[in-house]
């Protein structure tokens, strides 16, 4: 005769992630880790994680330790907001970058794209967004006071508005726009080859120095 199972009798279930497999909790909160990157959902998270733990020594290693390296040691750029392991920046330490222009873009991944191109050889100002009153980025939070000093103080000719052509880029282009209208300032914004709704960063390295070019 067979035992009816009591409720102490019965196992908690292995817990299964998205996409089924199932893993021991450690691996569950690695995977989890992984997925929040971005591009990557639980399929690609669940690979990458296989790839580490096959490639211990290779890769796993020296990935944890330059992870933990750029914790310490990556800091935010007090002149432009770009990301470096010195502050000033590399790009702002460089005397042999255009003084008197200026590229005010949303994120350091904007600089990064533009530095690809080869197409900009001055200097930066960093957003950290645009301007969403829904996100709380006011003019406060995203620095545009430290942007008009800082194109008095630096003698700045030209800005060039790089923002995306988004409809809050544009909005935040048109602020800065009036922001900076009674400085003795040339205002440039990049002209073609950027299609309404696109970001930098998703632009390929001919296209976005075409825009710099076509500057306006």
């Amino acid at each position: 005769m067979i035992k009816p199972s009591s409720s102490s009798d019965v196992q908690p279930a292995t817990r299964v992630d998205e996409g089924g497999g199932s893993q021991g909790q450690g691996l569950n909160v690695l995977i989890s880790l992984f997925a929040q990157l971005p591009g990557m959902g639980m399929r690609s998270a669940r690979r990458a994680v296989l790839h580490l733990l096959t490639h211990r020594d290779s890769v796993m290693v020296p990935l944890s330790a330059a992870l933990a390296k750029a914790h310490d040691d990556i800091k935010i750029c007090g002149q432009c907001g770009n990301w470096d392991v010195q502050d000033p920046c590399s790009i702002c330490r460089d005397s042999t970058r255009e003084q008197d222009t200026l590229c005010v873009v949303e994120g350091v991944s904007d600089v990064w794209a533009i530095e690809r191109s080869g197409a900009y050889r001055g200097r930066y100002f960093v957003l950290g967004g645009t301007l969403s009153a829904l996100q709380g980025k006011d003019p406060e939070a995203l620095g545009m006071a430290r942007l008009v000093d800082r194109v008095a103080e630096d003698n700045v000719r030209e800005v060039i508005l790089a923002t995306s052509a988004t409809l809050e880029g544009q909005t935040t282009a048109h602020y800065i726009e009036d922001l900076l209208a009674d400085k003795n300032v040339v205002i440039s914004r990049l002209g073609q080859g950027l299609p309404f709704g696109g970001e930098l960063d998703y632009l390929d390295d001919t296209t976005l120095a075409s825009a710099f070019c076509a500057r306006r």
